[in-house]
């Protein structure tokens, strides 16, 4: 076997065997976590653990919102639970899997040991996915529902982006409200997690006793 791919293969096990430890390693965090956060009472316990549901139900608020202002700006009256379902239920399951994601697990595995950060990145979610998202959702679902009803006037090919900028300005202004909400309700959530997760950690080890 010549050199090169000998030298490869220890390098790929290498890595290989770098990326086992840091999955054991964050494993190993996660259970020491999960042990100190069942200690806290259970109002706080739950917070910790599912307050990505908030985020994910005001961004359900934030679709349906945004659904019925662009089905009044379209004339849209049919279908209205064929498109209220998904625009509660898809801004739901993203803003809450994206908080997970971006800031739950990261806090439990000791990625995110930062206040400023956690506040930062919990805020960005909240904006992106917990309250524009919702709003952009909602432009094909009610475009696509205007074309097929012919409820307004669709542009033509070339003067698509121009329509649908000057529709959504209107709608964009009476959401501004809801997404600052989201944006700092995740903000501060993501500040409340952070430091029930500290006064976890700082619990005694489950069964052992303080001298």
């Amino acid at each position: 076997m010549p050199r090169s791919e000998i030298a490869g293969s220890s390098g790929s096990k290498m890595e290989n065997h770098e990326l086992d430890d840091t999955i054991k390693e964050n494993l190993k965090t996660l259970n020491i976590v999960t042990r100190k956060i069942n200690q806290l009472p259970e109002a706080e316990k739950y917070l910790l653990e599912h307050g990505s549901t908030y985020v994910g139900l005001n961004a359900a608020l934030c679709g349906l919102i945004a659904n019925s202002l662009f089905r009044r700006v379209l004339n849209v009256t049919q279908a209205r639970l064929a498109a209220s379902l998904p625009m509660a239920v898809i801004p739901f399951l993203t803003a809450q899997i994206s908080y997970k994601g971006f800031v739950s697990l990261p806090l439990s595995t000791g990625n995110l040991s930062c206040e400023t950060c956690t506040v930062t990145r919990s805020g960005l979610v909240g904006l992106i996915f917990g309250g524009l998202y919702p709003v952009i959702l909602a432009i094909p679902v009610n475009g696509g529902l205007a074309a097929r009803y012919n409820t307004a006037l669709l542009p033509e090919k070339g003067n698509i982006l121009t329509y649908w900028i000057r529709i959504s300005k209107p709608v964009f202004r009476k959401m501004l409200f809801p997404i600052l909400l989201q944006t700092v309700f995740a903000a501060y959530l993501g500040s409340r997690q952070y430091k029930l997760l500290i006064k976890a950690l700082q619990l005694p080890e489950p069964g052992l006793e303080t001298p």
